[in-house]
Order: C-alpha cells, then sequence, then structure tokens
C-alpha cells in the first residue's frame, strides 16, 4: 500500500476516534464519511489541502532541505566562486570533447578549453585567494569521494591517452608548428581526391594525387619517429589511407617494399650460389691435387731409366 493511501485511512482513523459515542444514525453518518474519505482518496488535490497531510508533508521538507552548518565547516565565499567556475569550465570542455569524438578532432578544437580547465583546477589545488584563503582542502580533500579531484583527473586522463600534448604547445596557446605543417599537406592530398573524385575518373587520380599522398605519408612517418603524433593526426592519416586504397584503389610500391623484395631474392638465390661456388672450388682443388702426382710420377720414371742405362 502506498503513503498516499496509508495517509488516508489514518485521518479516517482519527476522525472516527475522536468523534464522541453516538447513536446509529451517527454510526450511519461516520461510514459514510469514511466513504466520502476513500473517494475522495482518488482525487491527489483533495488530498493536499488536508492540514494533517501538509503538516507532515512540511516537516519532512523542512527536514529534509535543513543545510545550515556551523561557519566553520562551510566554505568561504571566495571558494564558491572558484567552484562555481570550475563546474563553468568543466561543461565547457565536455561539450566541446563530444562533437569532436568524430572524426576526431579534439586536440585541434578543444586545447583551448583545456587550457581555461587547468588554470582554474590550478587556483584550487595550489594558489590562495584573499586573506591567504586556500581552497585546496575544502574542495579537495573534504570527503572520501573528491569529487572535483576526480572529476578533473578523468578528463586529464583523456587528455594523455590522446596525445594531444605532442600536437599543442606547451603553454596550450596554440599548435605545434609540426602539427600545421602536416594540416596543410594533408589539405593537399584531401583537395586533389576531392578534384578527380568528381570527375569519376580514379585512375587518373592516383596518377595525379601520388606526389602529394606520397608526401603526406613521408611526412607521416617522420613524425611517428620523432614522437609528435597525437590522435588527431593518426585517425586523419588512417582515413587517407582507407580513402586511397579501399575507395580509390590506388597503390604504388613503397621503398621499404623494393628493399623486402630485394632481400628476399638474395636469400632465395643463396642456396644456388653456395652450391654453385662449392662445385667450382671442389673441381679447382682436384686439378691443384692431380699435378704433383704427375710430376712425382714422371720424376720415378726419369730415375728408374737412369739406373738401367
Amino acid at each position: 500500500m502506498s503513503l498516499y493511501k496509508i495517509s488516508v485511512f489514518l485521518i479516517a482513523f482519527v476522525i472516527n476516534v475522536t468523534s464522541p459515542t453516538s447513536t446509529d444514525g451517527d454510526d450511519l453518518n461516520v461510514s459514510a464519511s469514511v466513504g466520502e474519505l476513500k473517494q475522495l482518496s482518488l482525487s491527489p488535490a483533495i488530498l493536499d489541502e488536508s492540514p494533517v497531510f501538509k503538516s507532515v508533508v512540511d516537516s519532512y521538507s523542512s527536514f529534509n532541505f535543513m543545510s545550515a552548518f556551523p561557519e566553520d565547516l562551510e566554505i568561504s565565499g571566495y571558494c564558491t566562486d572558484l567552484l562555481h567556475i570550475f563546474g563553468q569550465r568543466y561543461v565547457a570542455y565536455v561539450n566541446c570533447l563530444v562533437p569532436s569524438a568524430r572524426p576526431v578532432k579534439m586536440c585541434h578544437n578543444c586545447f583551448a578549453s583545456y587550457g581555461n580547465l587547468i588554470e582554474i583546477y590550478t587556483n584550487i589545488s595550489e594558489q590562495t585567494g584573499p586573506g591567504n584563503v586556500s581552497c585546496r582542502d575544502s574542495l579537495l580533500r573534504s570527503d572520501r569521494l573528491m569529487l572535483v579531484y576526480l572529476l578533473y583527473n578523468k578528463l586529464e586522463d583523456i587528455w594523455t591517452l590522446s596525445g594531444c600534448k605532442d600536437c599543442v604547445s606547451k603553454d596550450l596557446q596554440s599548435l605545434t608548428n609540426d602539427t600545421l605543417y602536416f594540416m596543410a599537406v594533408l589539405n593537399q592530398s584531401l583537395t586533389c581526391f576531392e578534384k578527380y573524385q568528381q570527375q569519376g575518373n580514379h585512375s587518373e587520380l592516383c596518377k595525379e594525387c601520388k606526389s602529394t599522398y606520397k608526401s603526406l605519408n613521408e611526412l607521416y612517418g617522420g613524425m611517428d619517429k620523432n614522437h609528435t603524433l597525437c590522435i588527431d593526426i593518426e585517425d586523419a592519416m588512417n582515413a587517407t589511407r582507407r580513402l586511397w586504397s579501399k575507395n580509390f584503389n590506388c597503390s604504388f610500391p613503397r621503398e621499404e617494399t623494393v628493399a623486402v623484395i630485394a632481400v628476399s631474392s638474395f636469400m632465395l638465390f643463396l642456396p644456388i650460389i653456395f652450391y654453385l661456388s662449392s662445385f667450382l672450388h671442389s673441381e679447382q682443388k682436384k686439378r691443384k691435387l692431380i699435378h704433383p702426382k704427375r710430376a712425382k710420377s714422371n720424376t720415378s720414371l726419369v730415375n728408374i731409366q737412369d739406373k738401367f742405362s
């Protein structure tokens, strides 16, 4: 039974108990009043007007929303303002991240909002306000959950896993020069793709866009070796490679492929070269061994002839 119906029956019970002893006619009136109350239970608006019900609700509400604590337990107005600003910048950063999820452009689009979030968190955790007020303990360490600290760490983990620090300047004010140059070369390749894709001639696309796409691949390989890649560049390069190979069916021999083929061919013919050189070497050795034997037999023959003569 719901709290709503229980309240109705309690009111009826109070009315029944407090009423004076009555005659049979009065009993009928009480029964009728109970019946009317049961009918009224179908209308919450009428029940809300009951003074007993309103007093119970008011006392519960006042207890539920009571939030007055001693002044030494409450945070200062300065810390409250910082917490409010942190919430605004946190929401701004998340609102930037979600639309930048696909295609991935979080490092390019959201570095400014991330910098603002770091700034306010630094103010909370390290700096002091008017009257040498510090908000670190009251906002970051005052309870077991440490919600502000937990929220900030989650977003910081996203920034670290994405490798955005390799594409953005240390002061979080702009993209790095390597990143800007890569995006320029990428745009050249995409512009070439779009131009010849509209013509519907993929063979011409593979031919005319080969040089720009090759330059893009070489640039990406160099950035990978120098550890200057972030998730934005990785995702953009993967999408471009899918366009080149899968959508346009283009390909070109890469330098490492040629080297692999050359080494494989050498290893394939190496046994043949080995056995051929061994055979030639053995034949030459046999000839060298035969000459001394013949010379010795000739000298022995001469000696025999001398004896008989």
